[in-house]
């Protein structure tokens, strides 16, 4: 009696979710991922395409959206995708790295369930297993305000995706290769503009007329500086929050990071060139777009505009100008600078520096002198279902050890609500980019040389720009201040995507040992089970 009593309070919680969940809209998605020969530098390569395009399709949604994407691999190795700089609240399962995810099967599909809750601004997703980010996979995503939530510009003509990134010629099996074999991967040959190279992509604009552009950078390794010949851009948002509108004649984009600008249509009526080209780097790689007026009378004329190279001091500077628009609303209707994050205590302070070395004879790359490898079963789905012997945490150091680099299964084990600084250090002399899945965090301070406790002084407490990819200039520190609101299993990794493959990453066990649906959702009943997992089922009740 008391079993049934029990059963039919569950189905009747489950109603009831299920009717408060029904208040969001439901975006369906349908995707097959299969292999095709494209041809983006000029040789015909084999790319991942998302039903048959390369990119693959934007996704359009508006905040707190349900997106239901159904993934069919027609690959023949296993396959994820994951949604750069999506939160999934309280649902780190459907994050889609294999710390959380168990990898689709060739021939099978697997339907992410994801909510866009509480998010607005310009992110994009990718294929996270192996090297498959090297053979594309990636597409644009916008998440757009309520309309009854005001956003601090006037609505664009256009609204336009731009994914820019390095790309190499080999395909990634080769490159996978190269990795494998503990070797370092040559400089990329070139530089794409929507998976075009040289004047391969053009975007119209109507002469008067305003237009957004979402640039992110998708590539491997560079970071890149995006600008247009003769015309200004105007900051308006960095992944997720709006910015004080500042205007730029050239952005740079680290990698892993997303951007809006606006950019108004008002020179003579001709073609321009867009332009992409490598920062920090001995060789510049440059490439170029078209921004082509309707009304055009004429074809580019000139060079195209020159940026800057190698200049670390001018990125610096930029970085610190984006700002936090304190006035404008962010996804629900009260301004974004209503939580004061610089007068929070912080609980903790996590100092990651990153290295390289080589094990065994091989290339690896470290955070605390440690280099991840991944477990035989997602970290995520073993600590669901209590399997031992998968991971340990706390085998993660919260300071550099200034040892030598060494193998583990690295996972950092953190509180629930926990309020804390975060310091990724640089001791190299090449810049970095670093990225954590599930938050968005304040960037209060950068700079060179080594972080100290009298480094706190310069800290922004005020309007800090809060994203989920920040930069750490070489031989210099980042410092993020965040508020882990969100129970799950989180990558912290790298996003030079060789150095993560070879394990400059590790997972951040956030936990709350109330288990309630209150903090976090149990595991998907269509999740797929692998590894030491096989055989379970999803819902024991």
């Amino acid at each position: 009696m008391a079993l049934n009593s029990f059963r039919a309070f569950l189905s009747i919680f489950s109603l009831l979710f299920t009717i408060v969940a029904a208040e969001d809209p439901y975006r369906f998605f349908t995707w097959n991922v299969t292999f095709g020969d494209i041809y983006p530098l000029g040789v015909r390569q084999q790319g991942i395409l998302i039903n048959g395009q390369f990119p693959g399709p934007d996704i359009y949604s508006v905040t707190n959206d349900n997106l239901i994407i159904n993934v069919y691999n027609s690959l023949t190795e296993p396959f994820l995708l994951s949604w750069s700089g999506v939160q999934q609240r309280r649902n780190s399962y459907e994050d889609g790295v294999y710390g959380t995810t168990c990898p689709i099967p060739p021939g099978r599909n697997f339907t992410y369930i994801l909510q866009v809750k509480d998010q607005i601004g310009s992110f994009f997703y990718f294929p996270s297993l192996d090297f498959h980010k090297a053979a594309g996979g990636f597409g644009g995503i916008r998440i757009l305000s309520r309309p009854r939530i005001p956003v601090p510009f006037p609505d664009p003509a256009g609204d336009i995706t731009v994914l820019i990134g390095d790309w190499y010629k080999a395909n990634h099996t080769t490159l996978k290769a190269i990795l494998d074999r503990g070797k370092k991967l040559h400089f990329p040959d070139g530089i794409l503009i929507n998976g075009r190279g040289p004047n391969g992509v053009s975007f119209t604009v109507e002469q008067g007329k305003t237009y957004r552009f979402r640039i992110s950078n998708v590539g491997l390794q560079n970071s890149l500086n995006f600008r247009i010949q003769d015309h200004k851009m105007v900051l308006v948002e960095v992944e997720g929050t709006h910015t004080l509108q500042t205007t730029y004649s050239s952005l740079d984009v680290h990698v892993g990071q997303s951007y809006s600008v606006l950019v108004t249509a008002d020179q003579p009526a001709q073609d321009f060139y867009i332009v992409v080209s490598t920062r920090f780097t001995s060789q510049v790689l440059t490439t170029t777009g078209i921004l082509r007026y309707s009304n055009s009378a004429g074809p580019v004329s000139g060079p195209p505009p020159g940026g800057p190279t190698i200049q670390i001091d001018w990125s610096l500077n930029q970085a610190r100008s984006i700002r936090t628009n304190l006035t404008a609303s962010g996804p629900r209707p009260n301004p974004q600078g209503s939580y004061h994050y610089g007068m929070i205590t912080t609980s903790r302070t996590i100092r990651l520096a990153s290295s390289a070395g080589q094990v065994n004879g091989k290339q690896r790359y470290a955070v605390n002198s440690v280099s991840y490898v991944p477990g035989d079963t997602p970290l995520k789905v073993a600590d669901f279902f209590k399997i031992g012997g998968v991971f340990r945490v706390g085998s993660i150091s919260d300071n550099p050890t200034g040892g030598g680099v060494y193998l583990d299964t690295s996972v950092m084990g953190a509180d629930f609500r926990a309020f804390v600084e975060i310091v990724f250090e640089n001791p190299e002399d090449i810049i970095q980019s670093w990225h954590i899945d599930g938050y968005s965090f304040f960037v209060v301070g950068m700079d060179g040389g080594l972080w100290t406790a009298n480094s706190r002084n310069q800290y922004n407490l005020r309007d800090a720009v809060a994203r989920s990819t920040t930069q750490v200039y070489p031989k210099s520190w980042t410092a993020i201040y965040v508020a882990l609101d969100n129970v799950g299993m989180w990558n912290v990794r790298s996003e030079f995507w060789a150095r993560q493959y070879l394990g400059q990453q590790f997972y951040l066990r956030v936990y709350s040992p109330v288990e309630s649906i209150r903090d976090e959702f149990p595991i998907p009943k269509n999740a797929l089970l692998c590894g030491k997992a096989s055989g379970r089922r999803t819902r024991p009740l």
